[in-house]
């Protein structure tokens, strides 16, 4: 039996045009005009799907969304909007839409979506189901059986097919570019360049020409011409990781290249077109960059198109003996060792563990420990915790100041936590005004 659609659009030229693709695809169509008239028909009428404008007379699709999701959950809706409307359809995923659709489309990107969502919907994991996504053996994996990672999964295949911008946020360690590459594995542009750039890893002057290249002598030492990330990324994924230590200079020419498409190479004459799917990172929260005069809001508007949350390890405690499994399995492997599991008082260890290093951290304890372990069990003795646990009660030392104390506290902290302010006073229990003001306070006397 065909897949039965309801399409409600109040524009008459484009739900014939909707109509006529998806007949021609062997799909069974109703439509309606307007958001009551769909409901109406939704009630009557099974339907495997439902696609509807989001703006639109009486009711809006957004309160069409919301209240097929009340009756039935399980039933994909896909938005369809203008560039003008596209917060509501950010709104709209959060509120469980499947996907949209960004006006004007072709006849193939409905297609892609339509039936991704029909195998979506045949192929559903249960609730309680260990999600390792996706399938196929090539692909990047994910293990995890918490609910806000699944969510995480069910928004990256969401978006994966469209070509919006996406700003991937979380602490260091959290898996930001795993999931970057996922995205980019389950799109469209999956067969064509997957290229990332580390923001904090170079200076402004190096990064630009990293980004954008350079012509042949467009300063000393440029010999010859140098093609940038953007045009190496072109029909593919640029990542542009740890974007919020990117200078401010080189932020105002990254905004324009998202709105105009096109790339200044360093000493061109010309623009170059460019259609790179941009995927950014950050282990900040952006909004406190804002305020503070370190990111421009324009950009982070323009970036934050589509935002993922990636919770941080110890918020997920459900999934770190699946992940110490994983890892077990996987460095075993590797390294051709017999390691088969843990006992059971080092797996509660790490269990209670805060992990500030996140999923990363826990990885490298774990590969530490295959390689250590002379029998197929891991042990305390191999986990090397209590190392962690020695160098705090060392940093205590008589005839040391409360002052210098403190100071040591901070930048130890900060250290641990790659130097995330927000992270650093949350993990100290001060505001991040107090933090600011502490480290002013240093460097004042630095200076002095």
């Amino acid at each position: 039996m065909n897949p039965e659609i309801l399409i409600i659009e109040d524009e008459e030229e484009m739900r014939i045009a909707l109509t006529e693709v998806l007949i021609r695809n062997g799909y069974s169509v109703h439509t309606a005009s307007n958001g009551i008239e769909g409901l109406e028909l939704f009630n009557k009428e099974p339907f495997n799907m439902v696609i509807t404008d989001v703006k639109m007379p009486k009711i809006s699709g957004l309160e069409v969304l919301k209240e097929i999701k009340k009756q039935s959950p399980q039933i994909p809706v896909i938005m369809i909007t203008a560039y003008g409307t596209i917060d509501n359809a950010v709104e709209a995923m959060r509120e469980g839409a499947f996907d949209y659709i960004l006006k004007p489309f072709s006849a193939e990107i409905l297609d892609d979506i339509v039936l991704r969502a029909i195998r979506n919907q045949t192929g559903k994991n249960t609730a309680n189901q260990l999600i390792i996504a996706p399938l196929p053996a090539d692909s990047i994996k994910i293990v995890t059986n918490n609910l806000s990672m699944k969510k995480v999964i069910d928004m990256s295949l969401s978006v994966a097919y469209s070509s919006s911008t996406i700003l991937i946020q979380g602490e260091s360690g959290t898996g930001k570019e795993m999931i970057a590459k996922f995205i980019h594995q389950n799109s469209n542009r999956k067969d064509k360049s997957f290229v990332a750039v580390n923001c904090a890893a170079l200076p402004k002057d190096l990064l630009e020409s990293e980004l954008f290249g350079h012509e042949k002598g467009a300063f000393t030492g440029a010999i010859n011409r140098k093609i940038g990330k953007f045009e190496l990324a072109n029909h593919g994924t640029i990542l542009l990781d740890e974007i919020s230590e990117m200078d401010m200079s080189l932020q105002a020419k990254l905004l324009r290249v998202l709105q105009e498409r096109e790339v200044d190479r360093v000493g061109g004459r010309e623009p170059v077109p460019i259609d790179a799917r941009v995927i950014a990172t950050t282990n900040r929260n952006l909004r406190e960059a804002i305020d503070e005069g370190e990111f421009r809001e324009d950009l982070y508007f323009r970036l934050n198109v589509i935002p993922i949350l990636i919770p941080p390890l110890r918020s997920r405690k459900e999934d770190i003996s699946l992940l110490i499994e994983y890892f077990i399995k996987k460095h075993s492997s590797k390294n051709r060792k017999n390691v088969t599991g843990m006992a059971k008082d080092a797996l509660l260890m790490l269990t209670d563990y805060y992990w500030r290093g996140n999923v990363r951290e826990l990885e490298n304890v774990i590969e530490r420990a295959v390689l250590l372990c002379k029998g197929n069990l891991i042990t305390q003795e191999y986990l090397f915790m209590e190392a962690i646990v020695e160098e705090i009660k060392s940093s205590v030392k008589t005839g040391v100041t409360v002052r210098e104390m403190e100071k040591k506290l901070i930048f130890n902290t900060l250290e641990q936590v790659n130097g995330n302010r927000t992270k650093a006073a949350e993990l100290l229990g001060v505001s991040i005004r107090t933090l600011r003001n502490k480290l002013n306070e240093y460097k004042n006397e630095e200076g002095l």
